[in-house]
Order: structure tokens, then sequence, then C-alpha cells
């Protein structure tokens, strides 16, 4: 593509750029228009400023691709879908029969699986979520297993690479997958880098991937991509009808729960 200098034109390209894919990031559209990346960051910041993205880490959002642009903390994701997210819980425990052993992401999501899973001797959960732990360590029988490293207040959660080592030498029979952002097309997504990096870890460790989300997070793009819709096995989900993720199952291949 020819060099684009033109700083109005440019804007406006990248705002089209960012609505129709979501997200965009600093370094591939410095290399597509030959220009710096300092000068990227001022253009997205001149559109940020009028509302047609949201900067996040290494990029930005679109405004109108993504429901919440930036993250709430853990104490206003409580507060949300309470019932769904009990629901889906309940269900995605069920799928864990003893003798396996799984990881439990962490999310407000996998947390009411960790209250719904049965005490027993011979299921070992993993976790790399504080709130999960502490849910984890009434029950008396389950063997459990926290995943270190540095911890994240705003979620409550470890990352980094002590983290990541914990995963290289383990199989899992199952990995619940939390969700900040779940489209059909741009995938499964989430805010934090970190956590997208961590997550595909997991996804390699583990035997069956299992997607967990209210409905809430449908057509919802994050900034870091941790894996297509296609490459899941389950989703557990509240969706109804409208959603058409029966007929998304069928198309891509994973198989559908609903809570």
């Amino acid at each position: 593509m020819a060099v684009i200098r033109d700083t109005s034109r440019r804007r406006q390209e990248i705002s089209t750029l960012v609505r129709e894919r979501g997200s965009v990031q600093v370094a591939p559209l410095a290399e597509r228009y030959g220009v710096s990346m300092q000068t990227i960051r001022k253009d997205l910041h001149y559109l940020a400023k009028r509302g047609v993205a949201e900067r996040a880490y290494g990029g930005a959002i679109s405004a109108d691709a993504v429901n919440v642009v930036a993250e709430p903390p853990v104490e206003a994701k409580r507060a949300i879908s309470i019932e769904e997210k009990t629901r889906i819980g309940a269900l995605a425990a069920a799928m864990v029969v003893p003798g396996e052993s799984v990881v439990l992401d962490s999310g407000t999501t996998t947390l009411q699986i960790a209250h719904h899973l049965p005490d027993h001797e011979d299921i070992t959960v993993l976790t790399n979520d504080l709130d999960i732990l502490g849910a984890l360590a009434r029950k008396e029988r389950l063997n459990v297993v926290m995943l270190g490293g540095t911890l994240r207040r705003r979620n409550r959660a470890f990352y980094g690479a002590q983290t990541e080592s914990a995963l290289s030498d383990l199989h899992v029979d199952k990995l619940f997958l939390g969700v900040d952002g779940f489209d059909l097309e741009r995938g499964i997504t989430t805010h934090f880098e970190p956590e997208a990096i961590l997550n595909r870890k997991m996804v390699k460790a583990a035997g069956q991937v299992i997607a967990v989300t209210d409905r809430s997070k449908f057509g919802r793009v994050c900034l870091h991509r941790i894996l297509n819709v296609d490459e899941i096995d389950d989703l557990v989900t509240d969706a109804n009808e409208s959603d058409g993720m029966q007929a998304a199952a069928d198309r891509l291949g994973f198989r559908l729960h609903v809570a």
C-alpha cells in the first residue's frame, strides 16, 4: 500500500479500520502507513477524544464494536448477570467427574463453577484466581493446585512467567475458560495481554477446552485475542434462539450447553 502521510486521510482510514475490525494495533498501522508509532499513537488519541475508539494496551478498541471498552473491576463484574452465571456455573461443574483434573481460569463465572464443584478426593483443580482458591479451600476433599505468579489486583488473579511455567509440564483433562469478549468472527478476546498469553498456555495443556460465558459477552471484542471460536470444544452459556449459537455451533464444530 502506498505511504499515506496526509494526516486527515490517514485518520479517516484508521477510523474505518477500527470500526470494521473491532480493534487495531500500533505497530501494524505504523508499517501500513509508513509513519512512526508515535504518529499512530497521536492518531489513536485523536480518535479516542472523538469517541471513535478507546485506547488499549498496544492499540485501540472500537467504541462501536465493544459494549464495555474498559475492563471493570472484579467487584463490578460480580454484580452483573448473577443468576445467569450461577446457572452456567452449576451446569459446567456437572461436566466434571471423579478422576479428572481441570483448570479454572480467572473470572466471576468460573468462580461459580468452583462453588458448585463436587467435593471429591479424585478431582484435582488448578487455578490462578485468588477468589476461586478461597472457594475451593472450603471444600475438604478436593485436590487444589494454585498457579503462582504476580498478583494483578484489578481482578485478583496471578499472571506472569512463573504462572506460565507452572503449566509447561502439565496436562489436564478440561479447561474452563472465562470470557471478556466472544465474537464469532473475531474470536475469544480479553482486555489484558498477560491473561491472553496465559490462557493460550492453558489451552495447550488441556484435552478439552470449555468456554463459559453469559450472553452479554456475545459480540464484544477486546484488544487481545486468545483463540478462535472454532478452537473450543464446548460452550456453556445462557444463549437464546435469537443469538444463533446453535447454528454457530453446528458450523464451527463446538458443543453448545444452555443453562
